[in-house]
């Protein structure tokens, strides 16, 4: 099974990639302390792959915290519960927290493990496509606040991540959509091999094709390990893996987290900004729509729906963590593979993007 080794120094990790890890108990054993173990997941997560998961830490004594799913449950308020829980459960610094679902998961499992008892050990399990590409690795963690997404939180690495591809079997399959939208991202991006070989394989993965799946995951994982390598707390580099985060962020906030999934709403933000890429001259005409078309093609939406429009989409993304001293930092598109940290956006130049997309 292929192993993506994040390279940190002593806060490096293994990523372990492929069907049939969550009962592999070779994998889990050097990772599992003395200490007390929490389970973290969601009720839609626990009820499919709790027991396994219960099964292969064996005597290993351990509780499950359930929490409601969804993003727009990734509160202050489920946080505390975490935290409520490992207290009540007296565990102390030598406790593991094991974050078992998707994004909301593992930002939310993570971001309760960075600050209890100024951190402890937690093990990510990502069961989405998205959080097995993209969230699971890097060690992002944040919980939402009304205003904004991600507004609260730290960058905290886990011990090792276990990527079981066989979970996505039983994800739906809007999920699955979605979390292309990452997998494309990355090709465009940084990878244009990558974009190339997606274009060669809608049907495959579409499918999800087991070997396919796990190449595609892989492939993804691996860029991700050189830009966090490179750059761990966002500095420099690693701020170009917001490309379409700047709009999807505003659009998530617009929707109050329950009308666009993440994915899909990066989906879209990719489209704005190919769109305003190719405007102010910075990519060859087509790029857009080579990007939009493959998007559509993994059944991803390109366009901003109703009722939302450019002026509040705008206004959603004021709050955006990647602007700086009130300047619009956006990722835009030198080339598919090849992107830019760009702040010389006009709020009129992207606006006309917007518009564009949508007509």
């Amino acid at each position: 099974m292929p192993v993506v080794d994040i390279q940190l120094g002593d806060r490096s990790y293994p990523v372990h990639i492929g069907p049939d890890l969550l009962v592999d108990g070779n994998i889990w054993k050097p990772y599992l302390s003395t200490g007390n173990i929490l389970i973290v997941s969601n009720d839609t997560v626990a009820p499919l792959y709790l027991d396994d998961l219960l099964i292969t830490l064996g005597d290993i004594p351990s509780e499950a915290l359930i929490l409601p799913d969804g993003e727009k449950f990734k509160t202050m308020d489920q946080w505390s519960r975490v935290l409520d829980t490992l207290v009540e459960m007296r565990a102390g610094r030598d406790a593991t927290l094991i974050a078992l679902g998707g994004g909301v998961i593992g930002d939310l499992g993570g971001f309760a493990a960075a600050c209890y008892m100024r951190g402890i050990r937690y093990i990510q399990v990502p069961t989405t496509l998205l959080a097995q590409v993209d969230a699971s690795v890097g060690g992002k963690t944040a919980i939402n606040h009304p205003a904004g997404k991600n507004l609260v939180g730290t960058f905290y690495q886990p011990a090792l991540v276990i990527a079981d591809t066989g979970t996505l079997s039983t994800l739906p399959g809007r999920e699955y959509r979605a979390g292309l939208a990452e997998v494309v991202k990355y090709g465009a991006l940084m990878d244009n091999d990558l974009f190339t070989w997606l274009e060669s394989n809608i049907d495959s993965i579409a499918g999800q094709d087991p070997e396919t799946v796990t190449t595609m995951v892989r492939r993804c994982v691996e860029n991700k390990a050189q830009v966090v390598a490179a750059d761990e707390r966002e500095s420099g580099r690693r701020a170009l893996l917001n490309f379409g985060h700047s709009f999807g962020h505003g659009l998530e906030v617009l929707g109050a987290f329950e009308q666009l999934l993440h994915g899909e709403a990066v989906a879209i933000g990719m489209a704005i900004a190919a769109r305003l890429s190719e405007q102010r001259g910075l990519c060859a005409p087509g790029t857009h729509q080579r990007i939009t078309t493959l998007l559509a093609a993994f059944g991803l939406p390109t366009s901003v729906p109703e009722p939302f429009d450019a002026s509040s989409l705008l206004e959603a993304m004021s709050l955006d963590k990647k602007n700086s001293s009130g300047t619009r930092r956006l990722i835009l598109l030198e080339s598919i593979g090849q992107a830019r940290i760009d702040t010389g956006s006009s709020d009129e130049a992207i606006r006309q993007a917007i518009v564009d997309c949508n007509s």
